[in-house]
């Protein structure tokens, strides 16, 4: 068996798409009318298609049930910060905030509430750390990643 991906249930599935693509960089890999794949390996579904799919009611359907994310990594995490600022009907989660580990990240919503994490790449945490004058030791303790990964990110 293999897993293909996660698939999250939209109202509109051109304000999603649009939202994925234009915010997020994302890029469709199938469009099917009621579904459309993206990419980077999720999908989204119409949820009055998807409610007969599954014989429930549409209005059974729950929609931003804070339960669940979808996570993106973002190399220029400060850029994208920047063009978020230019969107003034983005609904925020928080804004930016440093994890224990000292990942850089940010959660919003989607247009149906969803949950969307923006966090740099470990890989850029750990350059920043060593930038700092960090030792490889202090920054896999810091950013509680193996010695090696560290390594390998120099």
């Amino acid at each position: 068996m293999k897993f293909v991906c996660p698939l999250i249930v939209v109202r509109d599935i051109e304000v999603s798409r649009t939202f994925y693509e234009e915010v997020l960089g994302q890029k469709v890999g199938y469009d099917l009318g009621e579904n459309v794949s993206f990419e980077g390996g999720f999908a989204i579904h119409l949820r009055s298609h998807f409610s007969g799919l599954i014989g429930v009611d549409e209005s059974d359907i729950a929609l931003g049930s804070k339960n669940a994310e979808l996570y993106f990594e973002e190399d220029d995490l400060d850029a994208f910060l920047e063009r978020l600022k230019d969107m003034d009907s983005m609904k925020y989660v928080h804004g930016l905030v440093e994890q224990p580990w000292g990942q850089r990240a940010i959660r919003l919503y989607d247009p149906d509430m969803h949950i969307i994490e923006v966090g740099e790449p470990m890989e850029s945490v750990v350059k920043r750390f060593l930038g700092r004058g960090f030792s490889v030791e202090e920054t896999a303790k810091r950013t509680s990643m193996p010695e090696e990964f560290v390594r390998q990110c120099v």
